[in-house]
């Protein structure tokens, strides 16, 4: 009965995102301190209260302990309102990878191993952030030559690039 308080709670977190989800993440971030850091806050002194209720070598005091012990990461998404409560979009933008990883043991060698982990990095970053891959891919070849600067490369990261950069060119 005490693990379902804890669900609502997660539930609670999860309805605050949604009903802030189409703000500009300024906005997220102060919805999010404002209503999510209560119920988080109250998270946490349950975990800390009850870490010392459950025998040590359970599940559920690994579980406990993992997430106290991750705490600052798990409350990362409320300093900014561009990051996402769950990972669970990353995890499944790289699910085809995992699967396919087996096929990825005959790569040539190390450098060809890691140059084609590094475009699918960006393949996959770009999609995240709303952009076609392939226009994507050949707006930073377009560019990358010409920067010269640690700005400059950095404005060619896909979270920097809009759709109207890959329409120019």
């Amino acid at each position: 009965m005490w693990i379902l308080g804890r669900l609502r709670k997660i539930r609670k977190l999860y309805a605050i995102e949604k009903r802030i989800e189409k703000l500009p993440p300024e906005e997220k971030t102060r919805q999010r301190q404002q209503l999510a850091q209560p119920v988080l806050d109250d998270l946490k002194a349950w975990l800390e209260k009850n870490s010392t209720r459950v025998p040590r070598d359970s599940l559920t005091y690994k579980a406990i302990q993992y997430t106290l012990n991750q705490w600052e990461l798990l409350i990362g998404y409320l300093a900014d309102g561009r990051l996402n409560i769950s990972n669970a979009l990353a995890e499944n933008a790289i699910r085809p990878f995992a699967v396919g990883r087996r096929n990825w043991l005959f790569a040539d060698t190390p450098r060809g191993a890691k140059a084609s982990a590094t475009v699918y990095s960006l393949i996959e970053t770009a999609k995240a952030n709303g952009l076609e891959p392939f226009a994507y891919i050949h707006h930073v070849l377009q560019h990358i030559g010409g920067a010269s600067t640690v700005e400059e490369i950095e404005a060619l990261l896909p979270w920097n690039v809009t759709l109207s950069k890959l329409q120019e060119g």
